[in-house]
């Protein structure tokens, strides 16, 4: 453990996540430092890179002449166990104190204060995490926004795009989804969406954003928004299901994410295909802040 200023061991939780990285240090009960940057800089796939940058955060956000004396890090597309363990083997190289990195789902059910249950995130993106019996992590979906991300407001974007191509090629006029997406997109008629889609130079980001057009067309009474949504809420469901297969404790499913607790028409969707593909599953929206359940597993290390 590293000599600090402090009573107590300084104990640091990060949470960083696609978008917004948030840093809570605290010294027995007293908060240190709460420090909220954007997430511009982190890369994961580069292990150097990400422990250099995540000491770079610390240093930023900690008292001068503070050590941590435990550091927790939930990093977003953070998405093997190998690849996380490099990044905590290289922040060695910067802090002489225990680490641990996971991915940032992963921060849910501790930060709900469970021991066990499943990590969902329902934001840019989707993903479903949890851990079997024996300590090893699984992860489902989290696919990125080409392939995956069902139930994410990017994956709805792009789902909502289909959808409105599907109804073109019957020869339907458009209806509020396809021309709230227009307006959205900028763009003059359906044909065009592609293009559109196709110019994002960063593609969960750039099409992501556009998801309240597809709520505000379920809204006003559009057919294909309204199964747009259902089908993300299902997709969910599904990724609780996958991890039940696996034999994941799914007793309690903590949610996360801008999109799923912001909408709740989504969020109802969720929770009605949970109750019929895994009964039993309890869905506790999480009221905290995911970096809650980093500092957790910090103080977990000392």
């Amino acid at each position: 453990m590293q000599d600090t200023p402090f009573s107590h061991p300084l104990v640091v939780g990060i949470d960083v996540g696609g978008t917004k990285t948030q840093l809570r240090a605290f010294a027995g009960d007293t908060r240190v430092a709460d420090h909220v940057r954007p997430s511009s800089g982190w890369r994961p796939h580069d292990p150097v890179a990400a422990a250099g940058w995540l000491a770079a955060l610390v240093a930023e956000a900690l008292p001068a002449g503070a050590r941590p004396s435990a550091v927790a890090v939930g990093g977003h597309a953070c998405e093997t166990p190998r690849q996380c363990t490099q990044i905590r083997t290289a922040l060695h190289l910067h802090f002489d104190a225990p680490a641990l990195v996971v991915g940032d789902a992963e921060l849910l059910v501790p930060a709900a204060g469970l021991q066990t249950g499943v990590g969902l995130v329902a934001g840019t993106g989707s993903v479903a995490v949890g851990r079997l019996r024996d300590g090893s992590p699984v992860q489902v979906g989290g696919w990125g926004a080409m392939l995956g991300d069902e139930g994410g407001s990017a994956g709805l974007v792009r789902e909502a795009v289909r959808a409105v191509w599907a109804a073109h090629d019957r020869g339907e006029e458009p209806d509020a989804l396809a021309k709230g997406l227009l307006t959205a997109f900028d763009v003059d008629e359906v044909p065009a969406l592609g293009a559109a889609l196709e110019r994002a130079t960063d593609v969960s980001a750039q099409w992501g954003r556009h998801a309240p057009a597809v709520f505000a067309a379920a809204e006003a009474g559009s057919p294909l928004a309204r199964t747009v949504i259902n089908d993300g809420g299902r997709s969910l469901a599904a990724l609780v299901a996958r991890l039940a297969a696996r034999g994941v404790a799914v007793d309690d499913v903590v949610i996360a994410g801008s999109t799923v607790l912001a909408q709740s028409a989504l969020y109802d969707a969720f929770v009605t295909s949970l109750a019929a593909s895994v009964p039993g599953a309890r869905p506790r929206p999480l009221d905290g802040a995911p970096v809650d359940g980093a500092v957790a597993m910090a103080r977990s290390l000392v």
